[in-house]
This record gives structure tokens, sequence and C-alpha cells, in this order.
């Protein structure tokens, strides 16, 4: 049988996703690119297939800010794997949106991007795009398992893994993650052809509209092996290391294997400024959270903050 050429990209959205238009400040910023080159850039390293080009979306306000350009720098020093940088807004459906705007903004990110995309795609039969947070992590097998998967079974559309890990970076706390609807972890395969195209790309897709349902279109397999690690670092939007997803906790050997396996078993507790709203948000039983910031978004507590300081 034909070998059929491949590139694989792991998409990290950094900005433009969700309320705030996407970006929570400097400050925001800054921290997330810290969890980044602790947590996850020893991840990526970790890989025993560095066959992927790491993917990173921005916003177009980004492309002068200062601590990503001090970030496209410090990428462009490692070598373990090629990274590539595109200022459009992020390739996937964002649900904080009307349908009619979600899709806009949509097809408008995937025509900017993928005109900066093609040289690097080059003249290859799939384009495998891997969903990678700037906050999590995969195992060492992530690059190499799902390439293999794609070769074993060339019908299917995407995979993606079911359940994981969770750590509390500022701890290293770990403990199994089981959730019950489909998690972000996921690689789809698409066609060049399809790829390339904005509409195609985004009706190839669904679109799905949240990482639960992208299943319902495409020919997708689950797997069961826990592959990817969720960060809890304070900056979560929506995450926390109490989650109701989280399973038993894991100490000992087992925990120091899990941990090489990611790359991250001689990486220190994280150390990161976090502001008292957040602080206080976190406080809060989860379910008290969610309600609260969707009734009323997260400008709540810094209204609840100035009234504490009078």
């Amino acid at each position: 049988m034909e070998q059929k050429k491949i590139i694989h990209f792991l998409y990290c959205p950094w900005t433009g996703l969700g309320l705030y238009n996407g970006f929570r400040g400097n400050r925001w910023l800054r921290n997330r690119i810290k969890v980044f080159k602790q947590f996850v850039i020893p991840a990526l390293k970790n890989q025993v297939n560095k066959n992927f080009v790491l993917w990173c979306g921005w916003r177009r306000e980004e492309k002068y800010n200062r601590y990503v350009r001090e970030l496209i720098a410090y990428l462009d020093e490692i070598k373990e794997f090629k990274t590539i940088h595109t200022f459009h807004g992020v390739c996937f459906w964002d649900d904080k949106y009307s349908d009619v705007e979600a899709r806009n903004r949509l097809l408008t990110s995937l025509h900017g991007s993928i005109g900066e995309l093609l040289d690097t795609i080059g003249e290859v039969d799939y384009v495998y795009m891997t969903i990678q947070p700037s906050d999590d992590c995969y195992d060492n097998n992530l690059v190499e398992g799902i390439q293999g998967l794609f070769k074993e079974a060339p019908a299917m559309e995407a995979f993606g893994f079911t359940k994981g890990y969770i750590m509390d970076y500022r701890t290293k706390e770990l403990a199994e993650y089981n959730p019950t609807t489909n998690p972000p972890f996921f690689t789809i395969k698409f066609p060049r052809d399809i790829f390339i195209d904005p509409l195609k790309h985004a009706n190839y897709t669904g679109p799905y509209k949240s990482h639960e349902y992208v299943g319902d279109k495409l020919a997708y397999g689950q797997i069961d092996e826990r592959g990817f690690l969720v960060g809890i670092h304070g900056e979560n939007i929506s995450t926390v290391f109490n989650h109701p997803f989280r399973g038993r906790k894991i100490e000992g050997e087992e925990k120091d294997r899990i941990l090489k396996s990611f790359g991250i078993s001689d990486v220190p507790p994280l150390k990161i400024k976090v502001s008292v709203r957040k602080w206080l948000l976190r406080k809060l039983p989860h379910k008290v959270q969610r309600k609260l910031r969707y009734l009323f978004g997260e400008k709540i507590f810094q209204k609840f903050y100035e009234f504490l300081r009078g």
C-alpha cells in the first residue's frame, strides 16, 4: 500500500477564544506563557515522535505584543520541533458568539491562517490537526500513537482521548480525570484539499460547536488510555482541581511514572501571582462558580473586590 504523506499540526489557540474578545490582559498572558514554558514545552520535547509542527494561533492585536514577540523568539531557539504562528484568530468554532457571528469569525480566521500555512503544509495527502491547549499536556506517545492509529484505520477521520489526568501545577498534586462528555483532546484528519479551503474545512468538521460534539459528523474513534493532563494554575477559565470529573488522587511511584511519561517529573511547582478576584472565585464551590460565571461573567468579582476595598 502506498505510504501517504502527512503533516501533523499541534494547534495551540492562544488568544481570541471566548469572553473579553479572548484576551484578559497582559498579566493573564504572562502567566499563560510561564505555564506553557514550564510544563507544556517539556511535554512537547518529550514526544517520542517529533514529526509535528506546533501551530500557535493569535489575534491580530498580538502581532506586536512584547510578550508574544519574546515567546516567538524563545520558540525559535527550540530545535526539537518546528513552530509557526498565525495572527487571524481561532480556527475552530467559538460558542460564546451567535451562530452567524461564530461562523463568520471561523471562516475569517481560517482564510487568513491557512494562507500563511500553505508553504509549511507543502504537497501532502493529509493534514492532522491536534488541539493543544496552552496549559495542558499530552504524554510522550501522543504523536506516535495518533499517526499510527490513522495508518491502521485509514477510514477514520478523527481520534480523541476519553480520559486523562488533572494536576495542580502549584502543588503538583495529581489525580485521575474522568469526563462524562468528550474532552477537547482530539485530532482531526483532513484531506489536504479540504483543509486549505476555509468553507470546506469548516463544513468537514460539522462545524462542531463545542468539543463535546466533534464526533457527531466525523468518523470518530475514542482512545481509552489516559493520554492527556489538564493543568490547574489559578488562571484557568473554567476548570479547577476539585472539578467533579476528578477521580482518585495518585501518589508515590505511580505518580512518578506518570509524570515522567509527560516529561514533567523534574519540573518545580508553579509560582504565579493571581488576582484577588480570581482567588475569591476559586474559593467557591464549582457549581456556584459555573452558575455565577454564566449569569454575570467574572466582572462581578471585580466589583465585589472593589466593594471590599471600600
